[in-house]
């Protein structure tokens, strides 16, 4: 009986041993000596993480990868706080977070494939999407309510729209940052505040958390106006949605998101450069399919995709001016 123990626990040791050796470990693209999965840490949304998926699947790197997502705030903030100790080997992010970490704490290396932009990157940065911001409606909840088609963000502070209106925290999330410089760019400082206090009081209870919630609740007819990333309010409208999109004439501010490789001396991992190669030259194809502002040589967009008010924030977009426009949202809050 004690043999028979002795035994199977023996055999059970073997196996935990085979299944631990084969952990953690795949074979390379181009079948060469065995190599660490490829972590990748991303704030992309579900369109982008799908466009970068099939991208490194088709490559051959299927298996030999995995993605771990995060919200804006809070994958800037590991970025920063633990730069070059993050565990991801593979970083895809809001640029001007990249930038700000890389100042902070010299943590990525520089790309070696081309990155033939339509305008110049830092050289340890390749964008994988670019996004504006525009002001979107539901037809005919704003029919029904006898509600004015808004032009601008001001109009938004109008109170005929309390009730009806959704945004985003920009303490959450980069999508509400489009409006924020919109408004500071715009009205100053103290105009934007002003401003963006009414707005608030009109969203009240729908100052949402993620950038996609207006555009959702507005599709849901719960609400009438919202403001979100245009570039899904068009692929609404083009389904055939009652939803329909306003470019505001305080501009069309964007936001970019770049890949960047984690500097881990020795240790990095050369299969990171790879495929962040291999997510840029054969993923921006599917990626313009929902992110249709083009970044490189040879991209164009179709009439629908052309903003009306396209504009560059007047100042370097820093974490550090990310963090000062949040105080100002914080202060506009009633």
């Amino acid at each position: 009986m004690h043999l028979k123990k002795l035994l199977a626990l023996g055999l059970s040791l073997t196996m935990a041993v085979a299944l631990l050796s084969g952990c953690g470990q795949q074979e390379t693209a181009e079948g060469g000596a065995p190599s660490e999965q490829v972590i990748i840490y991303s704030n992309a949304d579900e369109e982008a993480i799908t466009a970068m998926t099939n991208a490194l699947n088709a490559g051959g790197y299927e298996g030999q990868y995995v993605f771990q997502t995060f919200g804006t705030s809070e994958l800037g903030g590991k970025l920063l706080a633990e730069g070059t100790n993050l565990e991801a080997d593979l970083v895809t992010m809001s640029t001007f977070y990249l930038q700000s970490a890389q100042e902070q704490n010299t943590m990525f290396v520089p790309l070696t494939f081309p990155v033939n932009t339509l305008e110049e990157v830092p050289d340890y940065t390749a964008p994988i999407t670019s996004q504006e911001g525009a002001i979107i409606v539901n037809t005919e909840v704003l029919k029904e309510n006898n509600l004015p088609m808004p032009t601008c963000l001001k109009d938004l502070a109008d109170p005929v729209y309390a009730g009806f209106l959704a945004v985003t925290d920009v303490q959450s999330s980069s999508t509400a940052w489009l409006l924020m410089q919109a408004l500071v760019s715009e009205y100053g400082e103290d105009g934007a505040q002003t401003v963006l206090h009414d707005i608030y009081a009109n969203a009240g209870d729908h100052i949402e958390t993620s950038g996609s919630a207006p555009l959702k609740l507005c599709e849901a007819g719960e609400i009438a106006v919202g403001f979100g990333l245009r570039h899904q309010a068009v692929a609404a409208k083009a389904e055939g949605l009652p939803i329909d999109y306003v470019d505001p004439t305080e501009g069309n501010f964007s936001l970019t998101e770049s890949v960047a490789i984690v500097d881990k001396g020795e240790s990095t991992n050369p299969l990171a450069m790879k495929m962040a190669q291999c997510i840029i030259e054969n993923g921006r194809a599917e990626l313009q399919e929902n992110y249709p502002n083009p970044l490189y040589e040879g991209e164009s967009a179709d009439s629908a995709n052309k903003s009306a008010y396209p504009k560059t924030f007047q100042e370097p977009l820093t974490f550090e001016l990310y963090e000062k426009h949040q105080q100002i949202s914080e202060a506009a809050k009633p």
